[in-house]
This record gives C-alpha cells, sequence and structure tokens, in this order.
C-alpha cells in the first residue's frame, strides 16, 4: 500500500508542454511514474519525447482520460488558468489533482475546491510539492534522489522542509511524504493525511511539519490525541517569525499570540506529539520513536 498513489497510478500532466512541466515531466518519470498523458488546450495530437519514449498530448482532460484511463492529474499551468484546469479535471473523472502553482488568488481556490467536493476528487494544494512514495510512484517537483523507501509516513506545510526531513532522515526512508501545500485554502489538511497514515500498514511513525498562521497545527494536534495510535513527531517552522509579518507562504501570518510557533509547539506536546525545534533535532527524535517500537517488537517476541 501507499498513500493515495501507488505503482498503478496513471499520470496526466496539464501544462506538459510549458518549461516547467516538461522539466518536472522528466524528472517524474526518471523516478518511475506513470506519465501516460499531458493536457495542453490547442496541441492535441502532437506528443514530446521523453528519453526517447513520446508522451501523448491531448487538448482536454476528458481526451486524455478518455483515452489513457488516467485517475491522477498535476498541474503546472500558470496562475490565471489554474481554476479553469482543476474545474476541468475534477469534472472529467480525475480522483486526484495535485496543484503545483502558485500564486493562485484565494477565490479561484474556493471555487475550485468547491468543484472538487462536488464531484468526489480529492485536491492536493495548492502551492505544493506534490507528493511521493518513493520506489512506486512520485507527482510533482519533490526530488526522488533524496530518500528511499521506509516506513515513516511525513505531511508537510512547507516543501522545502519536506525536502529537508527526507534527507535528514533518508537512512530510515518513507512511505509516502505529502507536501500539503501553504496557503490559507488547501484541498487536503494534516487531518487527512493523517489518517490516511494511520491507516497504512507501511507507515510505523508519522512526521508532521507544520508553520506558523492559522490554527491547523492545533486542529491536527487535538485529532491525534483522539485517533491517531501511531507515534508523531512534530516540527513547526518559524520560532523567530515576528508577529504580524507574512513569512514564505500566504498563510504563514500571526496575529498577536495566535497561531505562533511556541503556542503550537505547546498544543502538539499536550496532544503527545514530540515537537523539535530545529529540523534536525525533529529527525533525532523520529530516529527514537523508530529505536522505540523496535524494541518494543523485541520485547513483545
Amino acid at each position: 500500500m501507499a498513500v493515495f498513489i501507488n505503482q498503478h497510478t496513471r499520470v496526466v500532466v496539464q501544462g506538459m508542454t510549458g518549461r516547467e512541466g516538461r522539466k518536472h515531466t522528466q524528472r517524474m518519470i526518471m523516478s518511475g511514474t506513470r506519465i501516460v498523458g499531458g493536457v495542453t488546450p490547442g496541441r492535441g495530437g502532437e506528443s514530446v519525447l521523453f528519453e526517447e519514449d513520446p508522451v501523448p498530448v491531448f487538448g482536454s482532460v476528458g481526451e486524455a482520460v478518455a483515452a489513457t484511463q488516467a485517475d491522477v492529474s498535476v498541474v503546472f499551468v500558470p496562475p490565471r488558468f489554474a481554476k479553469d484546469a482543476v474545474v476541468e479535471a475534477v469534472e472529467s473523472g480525475i480522483g486526484l489533482c495535485v496543484v503545483i502553482t502558485e500564486g493562485i488568488p484565494v477565490r479561484d481556490a474556493l471555487e475550485f475546491h468547491a468543484a472538487a467536493r462536488a464531484n468526489g476528487a480529492r485536491i492536493i494544494g495548492p502551492n505544493c510539492p506534490g507528493l511521493i512514495s518513493p520506489g512506486k510512484s512520485n507527482v510533482g517537483i519533490i526530488p526522488a534522489h533524496i530518500s528511499g523507501q521506509g516506513r515513516i509516513g511525513l505531511v508537510s506545510k512547507s516543501g522545502t522542509l519536506t525536502y529537508q526531513m527526507m534527507y535528514e532522515l533518508r537512512d530510515h526512508g518513507f512511505s509516502t511524504a505529502v507536501g500539503i501545500g501553504g496557503d490559507p485554502v488547501v484541498g487536503t489538511s494534516h487531518i487527512d493525511v493523517l489518517q490516511a497514515f494511520e491507516e497504512d500498514p507501511e507507515t510505523e511513525v508519522i512526521v508532521m511539519i507544520g508553520e506558523i498562521g492559522g490554527d491547523a497545527e492545533e486542529r491536527a494536534g487535538a485529532y491525534i490525541e483522539a485517533n491517531i495510535s501511531k507515534p508523531v513527531v512534530g516540527y513547526v517552522a518559524g520560532f523567530t517569525a515576528p508577529a504580524g509579518k507574512t513569512m514564505g507562504h500566504a498563510g504563514a501570518i500571526i496575529t498577536g499570540s495566535k497561531g505562533t510557533a511556541a503556542a503550537k509547539k505547546e498544543a502538539l506536546e499536550a496532544a503527545g506529539v514530540r515537537v523539535g525545534e530545529t529540523p534536525s533535532q525533529t529527525a533525532q527524535l523520529v530516529r527514537d520513536a523508530i529505536a522505540e517500537l523496535r524494541s518494543q517488537a523485541w520485547l513483545a517476541r
């Protein structure tokens, strides 16, 4: 098993013929992802060569789904076209739409999230790095070479910290890493991914990376306390951020004492989550949790 994607996932790339879409399609193919087509309006019938293999281009997502039975779309289109691209995908029967594009207006995001719910589809993002199940599938922009297969599940708001944590824990590896994005409105939450990891038999330990702003981490802590039986280790970026200043993501803004890293750390620790104050310290807490699980398994023999 894996979370949301696996070796059978069939992916179409919206915006594959653009610079970023072409570059990351090449990287996804090289990491084993089954890219079955690209979508660019007006360019249906063309193809793009990747590693000597042509990938067909379709004029619409509907045409791509009909021809390839694709079940996942990854979006690399400019912000002004993103809403229409996502709505087209979910209305064409795509079950998972991974929106890499940043700078999408909140109103547009609200509209395509509503369309996804109406069509029973899941959105990851926007403004996210995507997700990877090492050795199975890689949908988005996460570098495949920084870590291998293992039994850690990672959910993160931050793309950069996703990469760093995967590299820090490359000696153990990951079942799946999911970058949910840091915009004020995202399609898949920490809680959604936490529950998926709880149900995944290949995931033993969960790492949750948050950041200042909003109350997503506090809500996740309450959910962990009530519903998650596996060890959870957390990290909250932004311990030195000044109040009232946006830091990085559009959603990373704190007001007064609300949304601070210290407040989030306190809430998570109250729920039983071990929280590191640096990525390296967090990685060590994960190693400690894995060692404890191994020791318990040995004692139970």
